[in-house]
């Protein structure tokens, strides 16, 4: 077909479908291209040459999210309150709750519980830390404590949707999808964001929407990595098609949608063209990254991995370590159990036994590798939990519900001032009281350390110029090394 016949056979909305490709690709040159930025920005050098041009100078390279989905208890953990330790037992003084949104205690009597938790002062910065987080007590002056995180969300679904993607309404890009879009990969065989997955089927369920791509194109959603059978659902090639025959396939198909791309100029087609070419590398480089036997026994130890146990918090942190080091850009571990409503005691100290050494070994190996300085990890969950008791209170027992007025979380390494704390809460740990933070200047902060400005990475969609921090945000100036 000539070009007057291509012409000719053409609809109009396959006229204005090609024609918003343009649109879309200036769409994103004006994100990348320094002509078109007021700031001054920097060219870095990487191992597949160099990263999309920045709106300044970044610290991290890369990012990797320890999510503790289901909230911690920053009570029990980070934020020791004598006060309510003495007051346990008794009515919480209304003057903290009036008018106050809370969850699931709403109408009923509400007691004061302090943690039956030792804390102690550790490292140069005397970081008070509960005896639940022995190892990180260890590497403490390394990571920045936040004890003044709020949120908009009281309920678990909304909350890590917020800290997600900036909105508590699914359909909007996550973080990892916003980073993979602004700055993609260094490595051209391994997606630019990557899921984790481990605590079974504990807590809340994991919607795949929490690290999907929402207006952006599909192929910047996050590729789950998963710890027994096929690494990635699919990824093998059935019995009997070997690589040959695998090749031929992708590129018969490459072929036709190419041509069904000239005509439809569905942007979707392009995503999906993409897609089959990184499966088809990913089956070469995925089964050696996951196969943690190649590592040092020593190293396995370090973490208290075990090669093949699945569902593992210790494996897919050494995975995390390997996938920083191969160039992924944003890493997401997702770990649940944290949802304590009745007999936290137990169930916390099931789950800091299960994560503090791995965590801990993760910030050691990233320093002893040289890969500490420009990697981003962030540790914490969707919100916090109330100073008031739910559920059986007594012989040492109690709970705690959802809190959203403070929590903690930590952040260490690129652009993070280590041996920090910032942010208080009152005396019985309800309100923040000093620097608070809120979930969007957590956001804005984590891309200031990547070299992006918050307020200028966006994207156009539906007459809109979104943005991860939607409306607000203001980065977190004194965790800033």
């Amino acid at each position: 077909m000539d070009q007057l016949e291509m012409i000719r056979s053409m609809t109009r909305r396959h006229f204005f479908g090609r024609a918003s490709r343009g649109i879309g690709a200036l769409a994103l040159a004006s994100v990348l291209d320094r002509s078109l930025l007021a700031a001054p920005e920097t060219e870095l050098p990487t191992t597949h040459g160099v990263l999309p041009r920045l709106h300044h100078a970044p610290k991290a390279k890369r990012i990797i999210y320890l999510f503790q989905s289901g909230a911690p208890s920053q009570l029990d953990l980070f934020d020791y309150k004598p006060k309510l330790v003495e007051l346990s037992g008794q009515p919480m003084p209304e003057s903290f709750t009036q008018g106050q949104r809370i969850a699931q205690l709403a109408g009923q009597k509400l007691v004061c519980v302090g943690t039956k938790y030792k804390f102690q002062r550790h490292g140069q910065s005397g970081a008070e830390i509960s005896e639940l987080f022995p190892h990180l007590a260890g590497i403490v002056d390394d990571i920045a404590i936040v004890k003044s995180i709020h949120t908009d969300a009281i309920n678990h679904d909304p909350a890590v949707t917020l800290i997600q993607t900036g909105g508590q309404q699914p359909g909007r890009p996550t973080m990892g999808a916003w980073f993979s879009y602004g700055l993609g990969s260094e490595n051209d065989q391994l997606p630019a964001f990557v899921v984790l997955t481990s605590g079974g089927t504990l807590d809340q369920p994991l919607l795949a929407r929490y690290w999907g791509s929402g207006f952006l194109p599909s192929s910047h959603q996050g590729v789950e990595f998963r710890s027994s059978g096929d690494p990635i659902l699919f990824v093998s090639n059935p019995k009997g098609i070997t690589p040959d025959v695998r090749r031929r396939m992708l590129d018969s198909i490459h072929e036709l949608n190419g041509l069904k791309l000239e005509t439809a100029g569905d942007p979707e087609i392009e995503t999906r063209i993409k897609a089959y070419e990184m499966a088809y590398r990913m089956q070469t480089s995925v089964p050696e990254l996951m196969d943690l036997s190649d590592e040092p026994q020593a190293m396995l130890d370090l973490y208290g991995a075990k090669p093949g146990e699945p569902s593992s918090y210790a494996n897919n942190c050494l995975l995390a370590r390997r996938l920083a080091e191969r160039g992924v850009r944003f890493v997401q571990l997702y770990h649940r159990g944290w949802d304590q409503h009745n007999n936290l005691p137990d169930e916390i100290t099931r789950q800091c036994a299960a994560t503090d050494q791995a965590t801990a070994a993760l910030i050691k190996d990233l320093k002893q590798r040289g890969l500490f300085e420009d990697t981003l990890v962030i540790w914490g969950g969707e919100f916090g939990r109330t100073p008031m008791n739910q559920g059986e209170m007594n012989a040492g027992n109690y709970g705690r519900d959802h809190h959203m007025k403070a929590f903690a979380i930590w952040m260490a390494g690129g652009g993070i001032k280590g041996g920090v704390s910032i942010g208080a809460t009152d005396e019985l740990g309800y309100n923040v009281v000093e620097d608070p933070v809120h979930i969007n200047d957590f956001q804005a902060t984590v891309m200031h350390c990547m070299g992006v400005d918050h307020k200028r990475l966006t994207y156009r969609f539906q007459g809109r110029d979104f943005r991860l921090t939607d409306v607000g945000g203001n980065v977190i100036q004194k965790i800033l090394a």
